[in-house]
């Protein structure tokens, strides 16, 4: 596996290459919802990861954003967020991100997180721990939600969300140093991972939003779940993850929301 996760963190560092050319030029920009934003450098990018990806494992599956479709999660799956953050990428705003994992017998084997304009990389094998550029990386020890930095995001469709992310703001920012919305989940749960926020908080994201980063939290020795500490799996309605320590206290405001 680590002999994939080499290969296949040269191809997304390409990738990132696209974005870092598309991030020079003027964007085309087309609405797939009211806020909900694509542009050509997320087509160029998911297109070029789907051809090189597959020389790596011939036959192998993809779920990825532009092109999800019915797509379903079958061995050997590569699940695939071209361009996390594509409203920032549109604004000129650094906070991008390239998500790349690989499903494998029901669980997530590998994991990439690349960030082109920050010139940073995250990666991750089950069960050999978490590395940003090559070196190794652990969540924070912070254990005072009082000494917590939590990141969060909002949904596309913020109209059916808007109570519980209004009333959790407010608990949390009361209960906190500060609360974080970058507007890219991986970067956020890569955030999580090397020890810069100390908990992470979203609703309604999507395979592709969560599937590297919640390999890299937990070998970085953080904990993920839904909002009820029940078991988190890619489809779950929300997410939570922190270094641990803050998991109860995080998820009891939380809980106290829904």
């Amino acid at each position: 596996m680590n002999s994939i996760l080499k290969k296949a963190s040269c191809v997304v560092l390409e990738a990132g290459n696209i974005i870092k050319e598309g991030w020079k030029k003027p964007k085309n920009i087309k609405h797939k919802g009211r806020i909900d934003l694509v542009t050509e450098t997320d087509l160029a990018v998911e297109l070029f990861l789907k051809e090189e990806l597959s020389k790596i494992l011939p036959g192998s599956s993809f779920l990825a954003e532009e092109t999800a479709g019915n797509a379903e999660l079958v061995d050997r799956t590569w699940i695939i967020d071209p361009l996390d953050g594509t409203t920032n990428f549109a604004h000129g705003l650094p906070m991008v991100a390239t998500s790349v994992a690989l499903w494998i017998d029901d669980s997530i084997a590998l994991g990439i997180i690349n960030l082109p304009i920050l010139n940073e990389i995250f990666t991750t094998v089950k069960g050999d721990g978490a590395f940003m550029n090559g070196e190794t990386i652990h969540v924070s020890d912070c254990a005072s939600m009082e000494d917590s930095l939590i990141a969060t995001g909002f949904p596309y469709a913020i109209e059916d969300h808007v109570d519980f992310i209004t009333k959790a703001l407010n608990k949390v920012l009361m209960s906190t140093q500060g609360v974080r919305r970058p507007g890219a989940a991986a970067l956020d749960l890569a955030y999580l991972a090397c020890g810069r926020y100390d908990g992470f908080y979203e609703n309604a994201l999507r395979p592709w939003d969560t599937a590297a980063g919640w390999l890299l939290v937990e070998e970085a020795g953080g904990t993920v779940s839904d909002y009820n500490n029940g078991e988190f799996n890619l489809f779950s309605p929300g997410i939570l993850a922190t270094n641990s320590k803050l998991h109860d206290s995080l998820g009891n405001i939380l809980r106290s929301c829904l």
